[in-house]
């Protein structure tokens, strides 16, 4: 199955007073935004996993956080037929203008959770792209020249939180950290919406390791 959504900051963007302020707000919102990819107007980001990983909320809640620093914004998914254990992708494009094409056509980031994900997806990481995976579950790494970080999102997140459910959260956190592709506000921000009520708590926490990872 396949799902397509425009988050908050798509659409057409308003007239031309609309889209002078939207321009405003994500250009004071990218001075909080550090990291290796924050200074691309464009990044097309894949998250890949197995079922029951949270590769779709992943994808869901990056996108929230895009808008919410005023960005236009994109988020694609596809997941295979098992509600656990079957094959999961989610997309996201995030912009300073507004997308033209909201199919994801060569990563900037990929962020793959297991290894069928990364052999799978690699091909379409960009040379000067970056690679993010979590250390335990990609044991045999693709053949890449870029930025590569392997990190054991799973076992952080059970020392963390006693929970390896809140891994996709810590990841995010990373990922936000190295990558600057949102700021840490929005995220935080979006995380405390789209999680189950009465995990907030415990998914801040993960949230917080993840960023944290970045100082490393």
């Amino acid at each position: 199955m396949s799902a397509t959504a425009g988050a908050p900051g798509a659409g057409a963007g308003g007239g031309k007073a609309a889209q002078a302020a939207r321009a405003e707000r994500a250009r004071a919102s990218a001075v909080d935004r550090t990291g290796l990819l924050a200074g691309r107007d464009l990044v097309q980001v894949r998250f890949g996993g197995s079922g029951g990983q949270g590769v779709i909320l992943m994808g869901v809640i990056l996108a929230m956080a895009g808008a919410r620093d005023h960005r236009f914004v994109v988020q694609t998914q596809s997941y295979g037929p098992e509600a656990r254990g079957g094959y999961s992708r989610s997309d996201v494009i995030i912009s300073d203008a507004q997308i033209d094409y909201p199919e994801l056509e060569h990563a900037d980031l990929l962020v793959a959770l297991n290894q069928a994900s990364a052999d799978e997806y690699i091909r379409v990481l960009r040379s000067d792209g970056v690679l993010v995976y979590d250390s335990e579950n990609v044991t045999a790494v693709p053949p890449f020249k870029g930025e590569q970080f392997g990190i054991p999102f799973t076992r952080l997140a059970f020392e963390e939180t006693g929970r390896k459910q809140t891994a996709n959260i810590l990841t995010l956190g990373a990922v936000a950290g190295i990558t600057g592709v949102v700021t840490a506000e929005s995220l935080r921000k979006a995380v405390l919406v789209m999680v189950p009520a009465g995990t907030e708590e415990i998914n801040s926490k993960a949230l917080a390791r993840g960023l944290a990872l970045r100082d490393r």
